[in-house]
């Protein structure tokens, strides 16, 4: 969940999307879409039972200053997703379209000019059926009440220091829940004078309160999945120099061993594919879908690469929705946009 300006200066002219003033989160007409974009790119066989190569990526708003951590709601049939830049969190219903949910979702607006991106980054819901938040802006963890959204704050820091800026989280079965902090919600990020910790960590905040420290060596971790079996933890890297999802293995206590480079995607950045590893979903076979360069590549539980699914923007992260989860949604640049799958998501 890179930055709007980072990823503009890394991933090509075409994210230079000029802020849209009133015309912020243009969406269809209720049951419409507003077009057919980008397509599937079919690399090998068996993406076949995966996706259909001709399914239509469909557009489903548009005008968001960056499109970030989108999260379905099973219990209300909603899908959320956040516009961080523009501290907004959005909400789609099918036949409803899109309205505004939260705003702000992160820092008291005005916004101090030391911070980048003051609302909420990643979302997911927890198995009580929760949402939960990393707060970007009030640089903490949060479990937001969808009734009132009211917020709570879960974590705000690790032995004593502030984090940097959460961005993702995933939450495991026993209400464990992994997050990364790298530094994209401050102005001047690895030199902000705002940062207290030295590090940009790997954590696990346990159903407890305790904050346990899984990796500090990484650079720019960013988006998280977990496997069916709650074995392994997967982490995108959203490093210019090392664009690469890892996995981690996890034991019963949710500690991780050894990570192993789970997918390179350094090809497909040298083929000039936009985008750096950032968002991760599951399917119900363990499959990745893992954002970067050009898209959403679909790997299997090894790490091979099926197929890219391309909106023809950078696609910042995705998540499956829908009463079946046969619908992978995708924020992508400055908008919102879903294909239909033939597999579900967890």
């Amino acid at each position: 969940m890179t930055p709007m300006w980072s990823r503009r200066a890394l991933c090509g002219a075409a994210l230079a999307v000029p802020f849209a003033g009133p015309a912020l989160g243009q969406v269809a007409r209720p049951g419409r879409v507003l077009r057919v974009t980008g397509g599937v790119r079919r690399l090998d066989p068996g993406l076949d039972a995966v996706i259909d190569a001709k399914a239509p990526v469909e557009v489903l708003g548009e005008g968001y200053r960056w499109a970030e951590g989108p999260v379905w709601v099973p219990q209300r049939n909603w899908l959320l997703f956040a516009d961080v830049p523009g501290n907004t969190v959005w909400r789609w219903r099918e036949g409803a379209g899109i309205d505004r949910f939260m705003k702000p979702s992160g820092l008291a607006e005005p916004v101090p000019a030391a911070f980048n991106e003051a609302g909420l980054n990643g979302m997911a819901m927890d198995a009580a059926g929760r949402l939960i938040a990393a707060d970007s802006g009030t640089r903490a963890v949060v479990r937001v009440d969808l009734e009132t959204k009211r917020k709570t704050i879960l974590a705000r820091g690790y032995q004593g220091k502030r984090f940097n800026s959460p961005n993702t989280v995933a939450v495991a079965q026993n209400g464990a829940i992994f997050f990364t902090d790298p530094p994209y919600g401050l102005k001047e990020q690895d030199t902000s004078p705002l940062r207290e910790l030295t590090f940009q960590g790997l954590f696990r905040l346990d159903p407890d309160g305790q904050v346990h420290l899984l990796d500090a060596r990484q650079r720019r971790p960013n988006g998280l999945g977990l496997s069916p079996d709650g074995r392994t933890l997967y982490l995108a890297l959203s490093d210019e120099t090392m664009p690469q999802v890892l996995a981690y293995p996890l034991d019963a206590r949710g500690d991780v061993g050894p990570a192993r480079v789970f997918r390179d995607m350094r090809p497909e950045q040298a083929a000039g594919g936009s985008g750096l590893p950032d968002g991760i979903a599951v399917d119900r076979a363990g499959r990745l879908f893992a954002t970067g360069p050009g898209g959403v590549h679909v790997l299997t539980p090894s790490g091979n690469l099926l197929g890219i699914i391309s909106t023809g923007k950078t696609v910042a992260n995705c998540c499956f929705g829908g009463p079946d989860r046969r619908t992978l949604f995708m924020t992508s640049s400055d908008m919102l946009a879903r294909v239909r799958t033939r597999t579900a998501g967890l």
